[in-house]
C-alpha cells in the first residue's frame, strides 16, 4: 500500500527546482531540526517518518510547515514541552505581536 507521500510513477505535475533564498521561518525551522538533531534528540528519518504519517493532511503543507508540524509532535510524544507549554508561548509572541502593531 502507498503512502500519501509515494508519488512515483504516479502523475504529480511539474516539480519547481528554482532555487529561492530560505525565509526567516526556513532558517528557524532548519534550525530548530539541527539543535535537537545535534543533541541526538531526534534524526532524520524519525522526522520524515513523522510527516510521512500525517498522509494528505501533511502532504498539503507547504515544506517547512511539514517539519515544523512533525517536530512538534516529536517533542510532545517524548516530552520535551507540553502542548499546554507550547499554548503558553505561541500567546506571548501573539500578544507581543499585536502589542507591536502586528
Amino acid at each position: 500500500m502507498r503512502g500519501s507521500h509515494d508519488m512515483g510513477g504516479q502523475p504529480a505535475g511539474p516539480i519547481d527546482v528554482v532555487a529561492h533564498d530560505p525565509t526567516d521561518w526556513d532558517k528557524l525551522i532548519d534550525g530548530t531540526f539541527s539543535a535537537l538533531a545535534a543533541k541526538g534528540l531526534t534524526r532524520a528519518d524519525e522526522l520524515r517518518g513523522v510527516i510521512e504519517s500525517m498522509g494528505d493532511a501533511g502532504q498539503n503543507l507547504p515544506y517547512y510547515e511539514r517539519w515544523c508540524a512533525g517536530l512538534m509532535r516529536i517533542v510532545l510524544e517524548k516530552g520535551f514541552l507540553t502542548q499546554d507549554e507550547i499554548d503558553a508561548r505561541l500567546a506571548e509572541i501573539r500578544l507581543r505581536s499585536h502589542a507591536a502593531g502586528g
